[in-house]
């Protein structure tokens, strides 16, 4: 494990998902400590990021999510700083990120994705037409992750209240037709992709508590479906991980309406590291423990 040198792993930061990036490298950190490798935490909310070159780091696994961590931004200063580090780079990490833009690459290279409209904050919506059209939505901030911000709407009130709420998160705000049906996802790493993992809550849709505070949301790793659609679902996947430019390891979430058609939702190039995490899930349903995905991931620098 000395070929790694010192390793330093970046977790918190000053984003909307801070608490659950703490957890996401505390357990990345113990993985790589028990796996024999000098690695140590580092906050960027708490140490300036040019620490990292005074530290004599050698590389970087990034654990940060959501703003600052995974939209680009860590990366083009560890870019400048000439540190390698994991996952995806600038234009990946930035595009995957942005909702909204990874709709529209998602549909000008024909990837089956639910129709939706964009809302900005400056201006006006007509939410009755929306509704008129749609039926039922979902709204989401473009640059948020962990369903922060997220709501359904299926009455123009409902969804000029939403968009209120989300707003507060971001000026761009991505109204997407609600499907009904099933939810997957399909962790990466290097350029596979693992078994698939079906999320079902009792809630109306797989959000922020549903994936962090009940446990009434039940998981199953692989997912209950015939050959054909599993490995449909991989390789359109594998196709949007690539389209945006996702690099390394991350996640690819969809859904499967009552007539068996899926719809991609999105990519995370930084999912989730904690002990409820889906990218750890798939990984163990293949045979990989935790502290060998870790290594893996951080493989990908060398």
């Amino acid at each position: 494990m000395k070929q790694f040198g010192k390793v330093a792993v970046l977790l918190g930061g000053n984003s909307a998902e801070r608490e659950v990036s703490l957890k996401s490298g505390a357990a990345v950190l113990n993985g790589l400590i028990k796996a024999g490798i000098d690695a140590f935490a580092f906050d960027p909310a708490q140490r300036n990021i040019l620490e990292l070159n005074t530290l004599n780091v050698d590389r970087v696994f990034i654990a940060l999510h959501g703003r600052g961590g995974e939209d680009g931004t860590i990366q083009g200063a560890l870019e400048f700083m000439s540190l390698p580090y994991t996952g995806s780079q600038v234009l990946g990490s930035a595009l995957a990120m942005d909702k909204i833009r990874s709709k529209h690459l998602f549909r000008a290279a024909q990837l089956s994705t639910a129709a939706y409209r964009v809302a900005n904050a400056k201006e006006g919506v007509d939410a009755a037409a929306i509704i008129a059209d749609f039926g039922k939505v979902m709204v989401k901030p473009s640059h948020e992750g962990s369903s922060i911000g997220m709501a359904q709407a299926c009455t123009a009130q409902e969804l000029t209240d939403a968009l209120t709420a989300a707003f507060a998160f971001d000026d761009e705000v991505l109204i997407e037709q609600w499907v009904t049906g099933r939810e997957f996802t399909v962790a990466m790493l290097a350029d596979e992709a693992l078994p698939v993992i079906e999320m079902k809550t009792p809630r109306g849709f797989y959000d922020y508590e549903a994936k962090y505070q009940v446990n009434s949301t039940e998981y199953y790793c692989p997912a209950e479906l015939s050959e054909a659609h599993t490995a449909q679902l991989q390789i359109m996947a594998k196709h949007a991980f690539e389209l945006v430019g996702a690099t390394g390891w991350g996640r690819v979430d969809a859904m499967q309406d009552e007539h068996g058609q899926f719809y991609l939702l999105e990519v995370n190039t930084v999912p989730g590291m904690t002990e409820k995490s889906l990218v750890p899930m798939a990984a163990k349903a293949q045979g990989v423990s935790f502290e060998q995905l870790v290594v893996r991931i951080l493989e990908q620098t060398l």
